[in-house]
């Protein structure tokens, strides 16, 4: 005598048994055959949008696959469906029908069963959800099938109502994690479209490549087809991670991920999860699993970004990734192959670094193997007029101006003979300021200079006199005439020394008060005469 308190605990636990639908099912017709006839169970809901059964599952005692089986349904079907849901509206929640003895569906049972070439002799099908005829053909039903003619009985029936809850919860969840997977691989598509987007417009910005870094595109070309490692090295701001990500468009790999890391802006107790990942566990707050960096950049480029602040003891875990091509998330002990290439980029000097026993050596010549040097804004001046009118253009777009701004007379020499320690990324501060200042009038550099003094200079004492732009204009123009012994244009010359016109160097000497060589000469003479 089956008992049936032990059958709903018994088929319950195997529908919920386990968090994979494919064994959790197979599971429970293992059960619910023990007690029925069951050769296969299908979930399957009416989709009202398209007018067609959709069956999501399928399953036998051995197996389940998870499918997204449409079958069309004719008009004939459809008005059987309505009929069916609009009588079991009025019958018991729990109703269970038999299709062997109901004249209701039997075309929709037929096109169903010929459509996916089912034998389905004796049906017994059980909705799932509420009793309201949309909401019935909306949230779906079970149906059980075998061989053999009116083998399902009311008995049969009876057992089947009592798991109407968890079948409909277990549907609901399939559903939902079906579209959880579906939402997830259009934000993956989405994030990987952005990502392409955003690289082929970083890719597009390297001006000055016929120019300024003429040489290290060159290099760029010729390791970008190979999956060399590769350094960078350049001052803060020269624009390694362009450089980066025009090798990574440049590869085989250019279809993949391309993942950054500021090694120096993650916390050193997090390094070792950030760029591994962890297991659910591994330590207070692993709420969950969670892919590393690495991981993320599988098939693709990380770039391991200001790797002169790595800690030593993070280094040695990247070491092993570069010699095995494995890694292991914290709190884990899988090893787990990625087939990434790493760039590795800084503004510091490993050589120096490694002698003085802060940066591993065994890791340095490892990620050595390319070295491309990106070189400072000031010995490209030959570059700035160009990165002045893409940074214009840039940013009147990002401030929504319309037409890019012009600017003033002289400004572009203002900006060509000054330093730039910040390089590339203070020059587009210096444009996004000035277009903000000036707007709607022609771009001015006054305050060429004063910004930075500021930020990286005490402040003077009361009563000293702070040197005004011109101060600093003279002073650098006079050191490139000594060098040249006083000579501005030709080979050799100033002018050529500071990469600018010869006569707009006259021009800026006139306007700054610098004398020319022949006036010196005159001068020191005593031929001129100056007033006291």
């Amino acid at each position: 005598m089956l008992d049936p308190d032990a059958f709903f605990r018994a088929a319950t636990l195997g529908l919920c048994g386990s968090l994979r639908f494919e064994e959790a099912l197979p599971a429970c017709v293992r059960v619910l055959r023990t007690a029925m006839p069951v050769d296969k169970a299908f979930l399957q809901f009416f989709d009202l949008n398209l007018n067609a059964m959709r069956i999501v599952a399928i399953a036998s005692p051995e197996e389940a696959v998870i499918v997204d089986r449409m079958t069309p349904l004719s008009e004939a079907a459809r008005k059987e469906l309505w009929g069916f849901a609009e009588e079991l509206r009025r019958r018991p929640s729990r109703h269970v029908w038999l299709f062997a003895d109901n004249p209701l569906a039997q075309t929709l049972t037929r096109e169903i069963a010929e459509f996916n070439r089912l034998v389905m002799t004796s049906i017994m099908v059980m909705p799932l959800g509420l009793t309201t005829s949309a909401e019935l053909v909306g949230r779906g039903s079970i149906v059980l099938v075998t061989e053999g003619d009116e083998r399902f009985t009311q008995q049969h029936a009876k057992l089947l109502s009592m798991l109407k809850e968890p079948f409909t919860i277990a549907m609901s969840n399939l559903l939902r994690h079906r579209e959880v997977l579906k939402l997830q691989d259009r934000l993956a598509d989405d994030n990987r479209q952005l990502q392409r987007d955003l690289i082929r417009r970083g890719g597009e910005a390297i001006v000055g490549a016929d120019f300024g870094l003429r040489e290290v595109m060159h290099r760029v070309r010729h390791v970008a087809p190979t999956a060399s490692p590769v350094l960078i090295t350049g001052k803060t701001g020269v624009g390694k991670d362009l450089i980066a990500q025009a090798i990574h468009l440049g590869s085989p790999r250019r279809n993949g991920p391309f993942v950054a890391v500021n090694c120096g802006a993650i916390a050193e107790s997090l390094i070792d999860s950030e760029l591994f990942g962890h297991e659910k566990g591994a330590f207070t707050g692993a709420l969950a699993r969670k892919h590393g960096r690495f991981e993320r950049a599988n098939g693709g480029t990380i770039l391991l970004d200001e790797i002169g602040e790595m800690p030593l003891e993070a280094q040695v875990r990247l070491l092993r990734v570069l010699q095995n091509r494995e890694i292991e998330r914290v709190g884990g002990v899988e090893r787990i192959p990625v087939d990434i290439r790493i760039i590795a980029a800084t503004n510091r000097d490993l050589g120096t670094m490694v002698r003085e026993g802060r940066f591993r050596e065994d890791l340095f010549f490892r990620l050595n193997v390319f070295p491309i040097a990106v070189p400072p804004l000031r010995e490209r001046a030959c570059d700035i007029p160009a990165l002045v009118q893409f940074f214009v253009d840039a940013k009147a777009r990002d401030l929504k101006l319309g037409d890019s701004p012009r600017l003033a007379a002289g400004a572009i020499e203002c900006l060509m003979a000054y330093p730039w320690p910040g390089n590339v990324r203070e020059l587009a501060n210096v444009i996004e300021r000035a277009i903000i200042l000036h707007r709607g009038q022609p771009l001015c550099f006054d305050d060429l200079g004063v910004h930075a003094s500021a930020s990286t200079h005490a402040s003077p004492v009361e009563g000293e006199d702070v040197p005004r732009l011109d101060a600093f204009l003279r002073r650098h123009i006079q050191t490139a005439l000594e060098m040249a012994g006083g000579k501005i244009h030709g080979p050799g010359g100033a002018a050529q020394l500071l990469d600018v016109n010869p006569n707009t160097l006259r021009s800026r000497m006139q306007k700054l008060g610098i004398p020319f060589p022949a006036q010196r000469q005159q001068e020191r003479q005593g031929l001129v005469f100056k007033p006291f």
